[in-house]
This record gives C-alpha cells, sequence and structure tokens, in this order.
C-alpha cells in the first residue's frame, strides 16, 4: 500500500496492536533490505496500550454498525452510504453509551468452557 494507495505521502501512520509480529524488523524479513528501510522511514508506528487497547473498542463499534445499520443491505452510492452511517453514528452518540469490560470468573467459565483442561475424576 505504500506503493500504491499511500504513494505520495511522505509519513503513513502505522496503527498496531502490541503482536510481536508487529515491527520494523518484520519489514527486513518480508523484504530486501533497502526496500524495507525505505518503507521503514516512512512509516510512523503507534502502538496501542497493551491493556484495554482502544482497537478492541473500534472493532465493537464497527460490529455494532454492521449488525443495526449495515447488515442485510447493499449499498452502491457513497454518500448514500455515509448518510446511513452519520444518521445511526448520531443516534448511538445521543445515546452516551459506555463501554463496561467487566468480565466475571462465572462468565469466563461459561463461555472459555473448551479452553479449560478437563479433569477426570
Amino acid at each position: 500500500m505504500l506503493d500504491t494507495r499511500y504513494a505520495k505521502n511522505d509519513l503513513v501512520t502505522l496503527v498496531c496492536d502490541n503482536l510481536n509480529t508487529h515491527t520494523k524488523g518484520a519489514f527486513y524479513e518480508a523484504f530486501e533490505p533497502a526496500r524495507a528501510r525505505a518503507y521503514v522511514k516512512r512509516l510512523d508506528f503507534c502502538y496501542t496500550p497493551k491493556h484495554g487497547s482502544w482497537l478492541n473498542v473500534a472493532e465493537c463499534e464497527l460490529s455494532c454498525l454492521t449488525s443495526q445499520c449495515l447488515s442485510d443491505r447493499r449499498i452502491a452510492e457513497v454518500p448514500l452510504l455515509q448518510s446511513e452511517i452519520s444518521v445511526w453514528s448520531d443516534r448511538t452518540n445521543a445515546k452516551q453509551r459506555a463501554v463496561d469490560w467487566q468480565f466475571r470468573i462465572e462468565d469466563a467459565r461459561a463461555k472459555l468452557k473448551r479452553l479449560y483442561p478437563k479433569i477426570k475424576t
């Protein structure tokens, strides 16, 4: 994308989570050194916090947008899509809802029971 969509940009901000593969070194593994260096020099790496990442909130919001506004619809015109999203966004923001990160142990045991070891008695 640095060679196509963002070819005219001198600097591109790359927002990453803290996955161990999201490093400058990954570019040197994928490209020859000169090309990797050229890419890295044009990127401003922005890492999200390790805990409580705002990207998780954004993913939740996009999921809500998809299910509440866009599901089972094909919108062919960009202005109409923008209008629909704007109406949804205004209604959603007016509710002033918050993200509740509480995940109780009981909930975890129920939802994630497949991840817990099976104990034979």
